[in-house]
């Protein structure tokens, strides 16, 4: 079974390796033994068909390989008679193709018999293919140049044909376009999509094709031109019209038609409607046959508004046209315009200087009364608006221009502002001693405007103001303080010499104007505190808070300069310095000295405080004890004894008043003295007082008279203090006054203060040493039977102001001395002195 498959894939091989040859005779060669070998293996089949039992799946492949057997035969036998029919096919198709080929070349012939070119893309190609004469427009030997348009054609009409054989190739859009090149030839390009491929025929027109390339070319243009005319006129916002000879209306715009209250051109037109009124019209007419055109400006109803039109018509062949531009407008502008003037010309008949207007005739149109004023001219000789020479010719026979040794020359150069564009100045010096400054302006209507100034009271000002800056340099150069000015762009405007010197500046370099950073680093040599130089920059530069700044400068070299910075009203800063060197040192001695002092001062104090302290201790035990021994009961005591013992109470009373006093001057001068404030009686205060002093008054045989008024009363105070001062000032009031003398003691109240006052006959107070009596221990004893320790006044005043009151001495040199003392009633007062 085996070797029949085998056999029959032979076969099918060879019938299949048969098929693809194409050979019938090799064909059947091979065939036949495959065929003789099919027939000995069929009856070996038939032999041994019942000895073997083939199964199911060997039957049907057995079936299927004889089914290819049979198929292969069959293609065999078609690819034969296949390949007979082609070589016939073969031999007509050559035929066919030779008689083509001679059509083509008659068909080419006749193509090119007329010059021209031939382009074509096939689909999907991008390398066209070129055909023709390209000589025509592109040099021969690179026909490829032709493709690139922009090289034979303008910029424009190169883009208008390559967008058009874009849209052949991509749409099969076709076109026909006449163009011009760049050589001046008129070319015809026509693109059309044939048989899949986009062909681009260019050629050059000639003859009759040329005339009517040219013909629709210019056709497109006036068309082109007309429609722009046409869009123009219908988006001019002024009516447009045009007629016939018969006066028709043949063409309006959509103003027009607006006017004339139409619904539109077309209706315009139909309805032949005018524009103007019938005597607009007659004036019209009659301009365009006489001139054959009119100007002029006439009334037009638009819109229900009447309103003034400029009109302008001219004639055109067989016909007339037309146009009404709305002047309304304008004529309120120019009416407008012209009182504009009006009021210029009285505004300039209200200044001060000299305005004369010149036309371009040379002629004066205008002048104002200054003018008028400052030459002292005829009005009516300036009302004939003479020309410009004759004016100045009449100035000049008046004596009243400068003299000029060639006045031709000097008119002729004063005139050239006629021909001028930009504004001229001069000055001129009268015979009369008068400045005049004249500002000659050419106008832009032609002619000339004239402005004159009477300067002479500025050249005076100028004069004196140029002596005032002389002096005033002069001033600052002898200045012994350095000045220095700085603007407002921190440079230095100004400086004297003493500034140069005083910062060791070369004034030369000053004289360039540097700025304060440079000046600040020329001067660290002998300053160089960075918070000083930034408070003085800051003075110099800053907008805002300029206000004056003093500063103190302690320079190296040991010098002190006083700094002071101003600002002035124009934005610049003035810088001064003053060496106060000695007197600083002289400040430094004094302020040294007075430390001193009040050291010294406090020392005396806190040595009065101590010394008051350590003495009131033996002294209270002398007083004890002289106490005690007068005392009866501890024995009698001899007459001498009693007397030394009186002796020694007196002092110690003394020595103990004496140290009460210095004890109460410490307490108050260190603040810590505090009243006790309740009613004080005046009389009952006087009468403690004077109690105290009855010894002294019998032993100098002195009269105490007092003298209180019924108002005084009581007010609020320290009684004990209160009878303090009292007691020291009779006290005083004794001391000084001679025997058989009177001392008065007063008491008044006022509406804000009770007054006491005690008054001696003593020799009195010179006036150099009456502010130094209130003073700690000083004792005025000339005139005096004693001496005193120089604390009773000082007290005084120490208590009567810690009353918050004042205390005054009235006193004349042999006749006595008053004090006078003045307690506040006012309890606010009293209360704050107190605290």
């Amino acid at each position: 079974m085996s070797g029949v498959i085998v056999v029959m894939r032979r076969a099918l091989l060879s019938c299949t390796s048969l098929a693809r040859r194409g050979s019938i005779g090799l064909a059947a060669t091979t065939l036949a033994p495959h065929r003789l070998a099919l027939a000995a293996d069929t009856s070996s089949l038939h032999t041994i068909e019942g000895l073997v039992e083939f199964s199911r799946q060997e039957v049907a492949a057995l079936a299927i390989a004889l089914a290819l057997l049979g198929f292969s035969v069959v293609a065999a036998i078609a690819l034969v008679r296949m390949r007979i029919g082609s070589a016939r096919n073969e031999a007509r198709l050559r035929a066919d193709i030779a008689s083509l080929q001679l059509q083509a070349d008659r068909y080419r012939a006749l193509l090119f018999a007329e010059p021209q070119i031939l382009i074509s893309w096939t689909a999907g190609g991008h390398r066209p293919q070129i055909s023709g004469d390209t000589s025509l427009l592109v040099p021969k030997d690179q026909p490829q140049r032709i493709l690139a348009f922009g090289t034979w054609l303008a910029p424009e009409p190169a883009l208008q044909l390559d967008h058009a054989v874009d849209a052949l190739r991509e749409v099969g859009e076709g076109f026909l376009l006449h163009l011009t090149s760049t050589h001046g030839h008129a070319i015809e390009a026509m693109g059309r999509a044939i048989g899949g491929q986009a062909i681009v025929r260019i050629r050059e027109l000639s003859g009759l094709r040329r005339e009517y390339a040219e013909a629709q070319l210019r056709l497109k243009t006036l068309a082109a031109e007309t429609e722009l005319l046409r869009g123009m006129a219908g988006a001019l916002p002024w009516p447009i019209w045009a007629r016939q000879a018969d006066g028709a209306l043949v063409y309006a715009n959509p103003a027009y038609a607006r006017a004339t209250d139409a619904a539109d051109v077309h209706d315009a037109v139909n309805r032949n409607l005018e524009l103007l009124d019938s005597g607009g019209r007659a004036d019209l007419q009659r301009a365009l046959a006489s001139s054959g055109h009119f100007d002029g400006r006439l009334p037009i109803v638009t819109g229900g508004e009447r309103r003034l039109h400029d009109v302008r018509a001219f004639s055109l062949n067989g016909g007339s046209a037309g146009v009404a531009v709305d002047a309304s407008e304008a004529d309120a502008l120019s009416a407008a315009l012209r009182r504009m003037a009006d009021a210029h010309r009285r505004t300039l008949d209200q200044l001060s200087s000299g305005v004369a207007v010149f036309d371009s005739q040379r002629r004066l149109s205008f002048y104002n009364d200054s003018y008028r004023r400052l030459w002292d001219l005829d009005p009516a000789f300036l009302d004939s608006h003479p020309d410009d020479s004759s004016v100045l010719d009449r100035l000049r026979a008046a004596r009243k221009l400068p003299e000029q040794a060639d006045f031709r020359a000097w008119k002729a150069k004063l005139h050239e502002a006629y021909r001028a564009v930009e504004t001229a100045k001069d000055t001129w010096f009268l015979p009369d001693g008068r400045a005049l400054l004249v500002v000659t302006t050419p106008n832009p209507e032609g002619g000339v405007t004239y402005l004159l100034d009477d300067v002479t009271e500025s050249f005076d000002l100028a004069r004196r103001f140029d002596g005032l800056i002389r002096v005033q340099r002069e001033t600052l150069d002898s200045l012994a303080e350095g000045v220095a000015v700085f603007g407002s762009n921190g440079r230095v405007e100004l400086f004297n010499p003493a500034f140069a010197k005083m910062w060791r500046l070369s004034p030369e370099a000053l004289r360039e104007h540097p700025h304060i950073d440079i000046v600040e680093s020329w001067c660290h040599q002998l300053h160089d505190d960075p918070a000083a130089w930034r408070v003085l920059r800051e003075a110099i530069t800053g907008i805002e808070n300029r206000l004056d700044i003093t500063l103190k400068l302690e320079r190296k070299d040991g010098s002190v300069l006083d700094c002071m910075s101003r600002p002035l009203p124009d934005g610049a800063t003035m810088l001064t310095f003053q060496d106060i060197t000695d007197t600083e040192n002289v400040e430094r001695a004094l302020r040294e000295s007075n430390e001193a002092l009040e050291a010294a001062g406090q020392m005396k104090i806190d040595f009065v405080h101590h010394v008051s302290y350590e003495l009131r201790a033996p002294l209270t035990t002398i007083i004890g004890f002289a106490h005690f021994l007068s005392d009866p009961s501890t024995g009698p005591l001899t007459p001498k004894q009693s007397e030394y013992l009186d002796y020694v109470t007196k002092s110690t009373n003394a020595l103990l008043a004496l140290t009460n006093n210095i004890l109460d001057l410490a307490t108050i001068d260190a603040g810590a003295m505090k009243l006790e404030l309740g009613p004080v009686d005046a009389r009952k205060a006087i009468e403690a007082a004077a109690e105290g002093v009855q010894d002294r008054l019998a032993t100098d045989r002195i009269r105490l008279k007092v003298e209180v008024a019924a108002n005084v009363g009581s007010f609020i105070g320290d009684e004990r203090r209160v009878v303090q001062v009292l007691f020291n000032l009779l006290a005083n009031a004794v001391g000084f006054s001679p025997p058989d003398s009177t001392v008065v003691v007063s008491a008044g109240r006022s509406d804000h203060s009770v007054t006491f006052s005690v008054t001696d006959s003593g020799p009195g107070i010179p006036p150099e040493v009456k502010d130094k009596v209130f003073e700690w221990f000083e004792s005025h004893s000339q005139g005096s039977r004693h001496r005193g320790a120089g604390l009773g006044l000082s007290l005084v005043r120490s208590f009567v102001e810690l009353h918050g009151g004042k205390v005054r001495m009235d006193s004349v040199v042999g006749k006595g001395t008053t004090v006078t003392c003045d307690f506040p009633t006012d309890h606010i007062a009293q209360r704050n002195a107190a605290e």
